[in-house]
């Protein structure tokens, strides 16, 4: 997730106020890493869900409210960090006046609220909350995985809810609202998809996982061509390809191959760290953006390639940002905020964020 947003510009774009050739290089490494898309994320936090409620079982409400408090509050915490935070790079990037008088506004701190628009990533949490409201239906999935299809039918209606929601609605305040909404009701998906690996998963183990590799490894090589292709019209035309049908299906669907093939290869021995970094990646997730908007203000006074500034960005975003959650996760009254503490009025909540 890291790498992904330090192959953008700025802007989010794809360096499009540079020449192609100099494109090249933060595109074609965008490609690879953008196969890690929050998606993957989703189905991961649904799979380990499914996971938790078969080895203790609760009701939806009790479900849902240990959810809510997991997701939702780490979530208002860093909404008014970003809000105000924000306004650091609006000032060096001269947007400082349109970007007080975001925040100032009620029906801003809506979006914030419900869509998560306060930062470009912070979209995950309430995405996977709302998703997480259909988890009965992951857990039927769970129970007959041929349900798992379902991603199939929700990515078509997304498109096709696509289609006629932008045409429709551009311009007016609802868009978003709609778009969000269609996103995670398709989404829904997703969670089949992790709720059917779930039922799989426990049943079928080591050699039988492993005879997926091959074939998941042939169709995500497949799905990859596609991506080339949509990296090659990024690179040419300075935009992102968002009509182009094929890299839609190759965006969307590697997510899913490569949750496959990480459970098909499970059973595997792997490095006892792994575990032990794991419980971070909630807080790195949450805390990147302080470093990136930080490197980009530096790297915004120079005339560095766009090689270099992505490059460069890297190198000092992830040893950075992985410092400062280890240091936050050892401060008892911020450890919450990144899903390493109990959270605040809640002594027994479960100190580790399983969502990540």
């Amino acid at each position: 997730m890291v790498g992904l947003h330090a192959t953008a510009d700025a802007s989010g774009g794809p360096w499009s106020s540079y020449d192609a050739s100099e494109r090249i290089v933060p595109i074609m490494l965008r490609m690879p890493l953008y196969v890690a898309r929050t998606e993957l994320f989703l189905i991961i936090s649904v799979f380990l869900l499914m996971m938790a409620l078969d080895k203790r079982e609760r009701d939806y409400r009790t479900v849902i409210g240990g959810q809510a408090g997991k997701l939702l509050i780490p979530f208002a915490f860093w909404t008014v960090f970003y809000a105000a935070y924000g306004l650091l790079k609006a000032a060096y990037f001269g947007y400082y006046d349109a970007a007080l008088a975001r925040i100032s506004s009620p029906a801003s701190w809506i979006g914030f609220a419900l869509l998560g628009d306060v930062k470009y990533h912070m979209h995950f949490i309430p995405t996977l909350f709302g998703m997480l409201l259909f988890y009965p239906l992951f857990r039927v999935a769970v129970r007959h995985p041929i349900l798992g299809v379902g991603v199939l039918v929700g990515l078509v209606v997304k498109a096709e809810l696509d289609g006629f929601i932008y045409p429709e609605f551009w311009g007016t305040d609802a868009l978003p609202y709609i778009v969000r909404a269609a996103k995670i009701l398709t989404y829904a998906g997703y969670g089949m998809v992790a709720g059917a690996a779930y039922g799989i998963y426990r049943t079928r183990r080591g050699r039988e996982l492993e005879a997926w590799i091959a074939p998941i490894a042939y169709l995500g090589g497949l799905l990859l061509i596609i991506k080339a292709i949509g990296s090659y019209k990024t690179i040419i035309n300075g935009a992102y390809p968002f009509d182009y049908t094929g890299g839609y299906w190759a965006d969307f669907l590697m997510p899913v191959l490569l949750f496959l093939l990480c459970m098909s290869l499970g059973s595997r021995s792997w490095p006892d760290i792994l575990s032990k970094l794991a419980p971070f990646s909630f807080g790195i997730y949450l805390c990147h953006p302080i470093f990136l908007d930080l490197a980009e203000i530096v790297l915004g006074q120079g005339q560095l390639s766009p090689t270099v500034q992505v490059l460069a960005k890297i190198g000092f975003i992830v040893p950075a940002t992985a410092l400062f959650v280890v240091a936050l996760g050892r401060l008892p009254l911020l450890a919450w905020t990144i899903g390493l503490g109990p959270l605040p009025g809640l002594p027994h909540w479960p100190a580790k964020q399983k969502g990540m």
